[in-house]
């Protein structure tokens, strides 16, 4: 009986410094906490965030070239939610170098946009600011061409394979902008990466509908919008922390 006891003992000791050497050497990382929807978790305040939405009011935005919130914009489940048609939402601050993540939902057949350095100059907010395309690519013609798929930079740069998640579930994005890099990313995957005013970039803005419009892609800040452009889309999670 006392060797059996003995045998136990090892045993336990054994498995618990295999554990202890397992956590310790990366391969099983501690677990961290998470957020729930439409807040911060203490670390992400201490890095910076700023949530742009709460889940419940439409206060950090507005209707493009308007002093309120338009009616076709509405809170849903605690998503910022098109709920008819109207103008695109804008941010109330401008931001120049930054990193800007949010969650997108689309319902079958969407179009729907996300817009950096908007200036309201422009008859529409994509008459300025590039586009970071929101799509439900199975089920819109623009999903059949990369250039115009969910994550591109829209008709100018195009994400290396699609990686959206089925319709109707939520997709994480992320836009980031550091001086004139500008990098977009899908569900933890980078799926552009341009130099704003480059060459490459005036080659490519010439050759493209957007040659219409000279001040596209050439303000240093502007306002983050969120496009109403036929069906149904929804956005919450929406956090930026300024570069």
């Amino acid at each position: 009986m006392k060797r059996v006891k003995e045998v136990k003992s090892v045993g336990l000791l054994l498995l618990f410094a295999a554990s202890f050497l397992v956590v310790n050497s990366g391969v099983l990382p501690p677990v961290q906490a998470q957020s729930a929807p439409n807040t911060l978790t203490p670390a992400e305040q201490s890095a910076g965030w700023k949530l742009l939405f709460d889940g419940k009011t439409i206060n950090q935005w507005r209707g493009f070239k308007q002093k309120t919130v338009p009616a076709g914009w509405g809170v849903v489940d605690g998503a910022i939610t098109q709920i008819a048609g109207g103008p695109d939402l804008v941010s109330l601050d401008e931001y120049g170098s930054f990193d800007f993540r949010f969650e997108w939902k689309v319902a079958t057949g969407a179009n729907s946009g996300v817009m950096y350095r908007v200036s309201e100059t422009g008859e529409e907010t994509y008459h300025t600011g590039p586009e970071y395309q929101v799509l439900h690519n199975a089920g819109h013609d623009d999903g059949k061409s990369p250039l115009t798929s969910a994550a591109a930079c829209h008709s100018l740069y195009a994400p290396p394979r699609d990686v959206t998640r089925p319709v109707g579930t939520w997709n994480e994005g992320r836009v980031v902008i550091t001086g004139n890099h500008v990098e977009h990313w899908l569900n933890g995957e980078k799926t552009v990466s341009y130099e704003l005013g480059s060459a490459e970039w005036k080659a490519k803005v010439a050759a493209s509908k957007f040659n219409e419009w000279k001040a596209f892609g050439t303000f240093a800040r502007g306002r983050i919008a969120l496009q109403q452009h036929g069906g149904g889309v929804s956005f919450r999670n929406l956090k930026i922390r300024v570069q």
